[in-house]
Order: C-alpha cells, then sequence, then structure tokens
C-alpha cells in the first residue's frame, strides 16, 4: 500500500510540474503549446517632461489664400503627420548650458583628472558593474558622486584643492587671459557622436558589400554657442552686452539659446537621448524613441495647432489682438524692435501659446528644422510623414548644406511669422535670431488609445 501511495505522490509532482513547465493549467495567459507572442512590458504612455502631444492628423501644408509672396516655393499639399511630442519652448540657455557643462564635466574628469573615484565602483560608495556588463572595458563617470563632490570651485568641496591644480590647462593661457582671470577655453568643449543613417541602410540593403559601419555618421562638434554672433549679425551695433552676458548672465537663463548652428543642434538632440536612456536604464524604465529636430512638416502642422487655413499659430489674420496688442516678437515696423515688449529675446514662455500649448511658433527665434532645403520639395516628398533629408558632406557645395529655418524671429517683419513661409540657412551658419526645439515620436496609434 506503501508502494501505491508512493507512486500516487510521484504522479501528482509530475502533474503539478506540468502545469508549471507547459501552462497546462490554462489560466491567464498560460502557454498551452500555441504561439502567443513574445513576452514584453508594456510601457506606461506619459508626455516627456517640458514637453506637449500633438496628434496624428492630416492638414494642407503650404500658402493660405493671403500668402502669395514666394508661393512657388510653399505650393499647397495635403499631407498627414503622425502623433509625436514636442518641446513646449524653444530650448532655454539654461536647458542648453547644463549640456555644455555635461562636455566639460566629462573632458575634465575623462582627459585631465583621470581620478578613479569619479568613476562607476571606482570611489568605495557604490558597487562595481560586474565584470561581464562591460567587456570592452570603457570606464564611465559616476555622475551622483560628481554632483555631490562638484569638480571646479576654490577647495571648498572634497577634491577642490587637487583639482583645480590638474583642470588649470583647461583655462586660456598666456597673452589669451585678461587679467589673469581663469576663464574657460571654451574651444576644448567638444561633443563626439553616432548617428545610425537608416535612409542609407535602406538605398543598399541588397548590396552584399555595404557595410553596418557605411551607414553610420560620426562627428565632433563644438558645443559651445557663438556669441559673437551679436556683432556679426549687425554692422555698427553696440551690442556688446549681449556678446558678454546673453549665454552665461542669469538674468537671460529662461530666453531662448542662440548661436547655435544646426550641427550643433542636431548634437543637443544626440545629447539628450543618451541623456535620457541613462536615466531610464539606471531606473530600468522602457526607453522613448530619440530626440531630434522636427521636420519642417512637423513644425508647420504644430504651428497650426489644429486649426485649418490659418495664417498664424494664433489664428489670424491680424497680428493684433483686440486691444490693440502685438502676438509675438518680431520687428512690427522699420527701426521699431520693442513696441511688442522685447528689444531682443523674450522668455521663451512669452506670449500666449496656440492651441496645442506650444509657445513662440512663431517670432522670437526662427528655428532650425531636420529638413534639407529645396524649392521644390512639396513636389516630390511623400505626403505621408513627408521630409526632405540630405546629409551633408564637408565637402559638398555650399547649396547642398542649407537647412529649413521656420517661424521668423525677433528681428524680421510680419511675413516670416506666418505658418507656411520657408526660409534657409546654413547648416554651419550661427546666428543671434536662430534657436531650436526638440521633439520626439510617440510610439503607438494615439495617446488617448486605451486599447
Amino acid at each position: 500500500m506503501k508502494q501505491i501511495y508512493f507512486v500516487v505522490a510521484i504522479l501528482g509532482t509530475m502533474a503539478l510540474g506540468s502545469c508549471g513547465i507547459f501552462g497546462g493549467g490554462g489560466g491567464k495567459g498560460a502557454d498551452r503549446g500555441e504561439v502567443i507572442g513574445a513576452s514584453s512590458r508594456t510601457p506606461r504612455a506619459e508626455i516627456p517632461y517640458g514637453m506637449v502631444y500633438i496628434p496624428s492628423g492630416t492638414f494642407l501644408m503650404g500658402q493660405t489664400d493671403q500668402d502669395v509672396t514666394f508661393a512657388q516655393i510653399a505650393q499647397t499639399k495635403q499631407v498627414t503627420i503622425p502623433a509625436f511630442f514636442m518641446d513646449q519652448t524653444e530650448i532655454s540657455n539654461s536647458q542648453y548650458r547644463q549640456f555644455v557643462n555635461w562636455v566639460r564635466d566629462s573632458i575634465a574628469i575623462t582627459s585631465y583628472l583621470n581620478d578613479p573615484k569619479y568613476f562607476i565602483g571606482g570611489n568605495g560608495t557604490r558597487k562595481a558593474a560586474p565584470a561581464n556588463a562591460n567587456p570592452s572595458g570603457q570606464k564611465y563617470i559616476d555622475w551622483n558622486y560628481v554632483k555631490k563632490f562638484p569638480i571646479w570651485g576654490a577647495g571648498t568641496k572634497k577634491g577642490g584643492n587637487a583639482n583645480a591644480q590638474k583642470l588649470q590647462s583647461m583655462y586660456y593661457q598666456g597673452l589669451d587671459r585678461v587679467f589673469d582671470r581663469n576663464e574657460l577655453d571654451v574651444r576644448l568643449l567638444k561633443y563626439n557622436y553616432a548617428l545610425p543613417l537608416y535612409r542609407r541602410a535602406a538605398e543598399h540593403r541588397n548590396d552584399k558589400n555595404f557595410k553596418r559601419s557605411d551607414a553610420i555618421f560620426r562627428d565632433t562638434v563644438a558645443v559651445y554657442p557663438d556669441t559673437l554672433v551679436w556683432l556679426a549679425d549687425f554692422s555698427y551695433a553696440a551690442n556688446e552686452p549681449m556678446v558678454e552676458g546673453y549665454f552665461s548672465h542669469p538674468s537671460f537663463k529662461d530666453y531662448p539659446v542662440v548661436g547655435v548652428n544646426w550641427l550643433q543642434a542636431r548634437a543637443f538632440t544626440m545629447w539628450r537621448t543618451r541623456y535620457n536612456e541613462a536615466y531610464k536604464d539606471s531606473r530600468h524604465l522602457a526607453h522613448r524613441s530619440p530626440y531630434d529636430l522636427p521636420t519642417e512638416e512637423e513644425f508647420e502642422y504644430a504651428a497650426r495647432g489644429g486649426r485649418i487655413g490659418t495664417d498664424y499659430p494664433w489664428g489670424g489674420p491680424y497680428i493684433r489682438n483686440a486691444k490693440g496688442c502685438l502676438l509675438a516678437n518680431f520687428k512690427p515696423g522699420r527701426g521699431n524692435y520693442s513696441d511688442d515688449g522685447g528689444t531682443y529675446t523674450v522668455k521663451v514662455r512669452s506670449y500666449l501659446p496656440n492651441d496645442y500649448g506650444l509657445y513662440c511658433m512663431a517670432g522670437n527665434v526662427a528655428e532650425w528644422t531636420s529638413s534639407a532645403f529645396d524649392p521644390s520639395a512639396s513636389t516630390f516628398v511623400n505626403d505621408l510623414a513627408p521630409t526632405f533629408n540630405y546629409e551633408a558632406k564637408k565637402n559638398d557645395p555650399e547649396v547642398m548644406k542649407r537647412k529649413v529655418v521656420r517661424g521668423g524671429s525677433w528681428k524680421d517683419v510680419g511675413y516670416f511669422l506666418q505658418n507656411s513661409t520657408r526660409a534657409y540657412e546654413f547648416q554651419d551658419s550661427a546666428k543671434s535670431y536662430i534657436g531650436f526645439r526638440c521633439v520626439t515620436h510617440f510610439q503607438g496609434r494615439d495617446l488617448r488609445d486605451k486599447r
């Protein structure tokens, strides 16, 4: 009898085991030998900080009845734009300075200090990463330690005295010094990044000799804004105070960054993507799409705020409200820059936002887009998620280095504030009236779709 009980016990154990291995229990999501899909965690839909959700939709891109000037490069075309997120405001000096400071500290730690306590597992306060987690042997900066013990200063923080001597080479030297002040040599601040070129890969997908590395663009970009644009852009204008303080003085921290060329703006998007991914990795959260500059079609779609056939982000056709107040920061008349409330730029949250909640989609600073400029682009781009991109090489003619600029600026007349107006600037040119904002694409059909 005991032997019978023993056999029954074994069979019972096997039955229980089969439920765990083969899903024989038939519970919700159980694998009964059917294809049920790979296991993955569905990320919670969230709007990135400082951004707004732009729902997918279709619109008539191009000039309205009143837009007759330059109509030959802004033909109307019905297009559809997938959903995406867009920065509510232009990138501010404070936000861009976070990027500059990150590059500055990275270079200081890796090239000048080379102190093990600033790296993961090197300070004794954090557990070192597993040996197999980093087979390349590359060291990673412990940014939590850097925040706790800043590397700059006059010895008031831990390691400050020792650091000051090592970092002396990062300041201007010799005759480049003014009044013997320690001023950071901004020429040292360069950011390296790699960018996958999916379109190039698609064009060569059947080419057996085409290597993956052939579709990866690598670049090194100097990240510090060109503060001299305030003088270079204007003849015989006393803009020295703007040169000295616009990017560095706390009073301008919430003003849009300028003096940033297209290459620098794109480098910022690359850094922002990696910065966000590092945060997600440390908390085991789902990554979102990479950050990028908006295409010119996305910019116009977002600027219209869901309105149909309007001239300006606020509707129009006028640039003053019922009280006679100007609705954007631009040049209202000859020699008149101040009637709109700002002599130069204004804070990024100035004036009323459009119906999508976006500020200064017209005026303040014109904005870089990811699109290459071609006068006839609207005739050959697709009508679904349209764009025209070209990765200009250094030896390409200048005409191939034009990038679309949208929105108009504080020094432009009212025509450039219109939703459909197209302009361009060369990708390696920085101006006192061009800034940018970022987008990241929504993965899914609609943010409001709960199915």
